[in-house]
């Protein structure tokens, strides 16, 4: 009997996904839980996987349409994948045995070792095609790529965007004609041509909310430095030891959460939101930290920050950055927030204003450390030093609470010591 093959039910306050991709095509062998095709939301891509083995008998839907929670998207004839693939391990076969004697084929290989497994992604296509992210999974199959010929960069050695990029630069740099941006100019109009890109859904959700934050709160940003010399000693005097504890390295994140803590529960106006005509105070502590993936800016939440430790807090950030980048973070854990942190400085920004994540009311940027001559005890001494940015909703947030929240800050980064001692 027949199975349909539906959108899985989208997590709620999303009303609608995007086909981005098909992995297969009608009349394939699928195996149980293989994917089938990405649907993009605003937020996360939903991977479909085959409810049982079987052939793809039907695609309903093609790649780009809106979909909805429930809709049927393709026909699935259930039976063992064997079976459907046999004929063509058949027809195969007698062209092996007909090869004649002389230069092995490309697929023959020698004996299998550690070193030539790792190299050889020929073995096992469908599990290369699992450690690609949807982004990646999606550049390789428009441009008719072969993974195992492009060498990862990325964390136990997967590709990344940039991986795929620079492998069809050098392809198109040796004259293969391979451009993964090849214009729809006629050559004659090469170097003024043009490619209209649509916006990712992620893309458009993003430009959504910070034309909302632009039109919705009356956003001010105020500013201050902060010295981290006392920071950077207390991490070089104990990174190893941490590490060694916790098998976790010893970040700056983890700090400025917990100094933003603080000063939350001082200032508790900058922990709530608006809505309507009412003020809304969180008596819990959710922070989202900005995190660059090849999606676009993503905003992860560390739950009740208040009650982790340092090693929890690097633990949870580590775990959520990578599954941002890898494309595999779910709906639950970009939901929420009270505050929100950005580090503009990993990318060398020295000042910004970050803009509002609504309907939080307050955003602290972080920025580039930079060594300046400061003046102590009368003294002019190099200092590794920080601007910090504050922007807030001016509607609930009064100047002298939002300048006295970045003083907190400073204070508490200032002198570590404060952290532990909660004063």
């Amino acid at each position: 009997m027949a199975i349909e093959v539906k959108v899985p039910q989208l997590p709620e306050s999303v009303t609608d996904a995007t086909l981005v991709s098909w992995h297969k095509q009608a009349g394939d062998a699928v195996k149980r839980d293989e994917n089938l095709v990405d649907l993009e939301t605003d937020k996360v891509v939903l991977e479909v996987p085959a409810p049982d083995s079987g052939v793809l008998k039907e695609i309903r839907i093609a790649d780009g349409t809106t979909v909805t929670s429930g809709q049927v998207l393709a026909v699935l004839e259930p039976g063992e994948v064997a079976a459907a693939a046999a004929p063509e391990s058949a027809a195969a076969e007698p062209a092996a045995t007909a090869a004649p004697a002389g230069p092995s084929p490309p697929k023959a290989t020698p004996p299998e070792t550690p070193s030539s497994r790792v190299d050889d992604d020929s073995e096992d296509t469908d599990g290369a095609a699992h450690k690609l992210s949807p982004a990646v999974r999606r550049m390789v199959e428009e441009h008719d790529l072969d993974p195992g010929m492009i060498k990862g960069t990325g964390k136990d050695g997967r590709l990344t965007k940039g991986d795929v990029i620079d492998h069809m630069d050098e392809q198109r740099d040796s004259s293969t004609g391979l451009d993964y941006e090849t214009p729809a100019e006629p050559a004659a109009s090469a170097g003024r041509t043009e490619q209209r890109v649509p916006m990712s859904r992620l893309r458009a959700r993003i430009a959504e909310r910070l034309v909302e934050a632009q039109a919705t709160a009356a956003m001010l940003t105020t500013f201050n430095e902060v010295d981290l010399t006392e920071v950077i000693a207390l991490r070089k005097r104990y990174k190893e030891q941490f590490q060694t504890t916790h098998g976790v390295k010893l970040g700056f994140m983890s700090f400025f959460i917990k100094a933003s803590i603080e000063a939350l529960q001082r200032f508790p106006a900058v922990n709530a939101s608006v809505d309507g005509n009412d003020i809304l105070y969180h008596d819990y502590f959710d922070i989202g930290i900005a995190v660059s993936s090849e999606r676009g800016l993503l905003v992860p939440i560390v739950r009740d920050a208040d009650r982790l430790s340092f090693a929890d807090i690097e633990k949870t950030l580590n775990e959520l950055g990578e599954r941002a980048r890898a494309g595999t973070i779910s709906m639950d854990d970009l939901t929420g927030g009270t505050f929100t942190i950005t580090n503009g400085g990993v990318f060398g920004s020295m000042m910004s204003t970050p803009i509002l994540n609504p309907p939080q009311s307050g955003i602290l940027g972080m920025h580039k450390i930079d060594q300046r001559p400061m003046a102590v005890d009368g003294r002019v001494e190099i200092r590794p030093m920080m601007y910090l940015a504050l922007t807030y909703d001016h509607r609930i947030i009064d100047g002298r609470d939002a300048v006295q929240f970045l003083v907190t800050v400073r204070e508490q980064l200032e002198d570590p010591a404060r952290l532990l001692l909660s004063i």
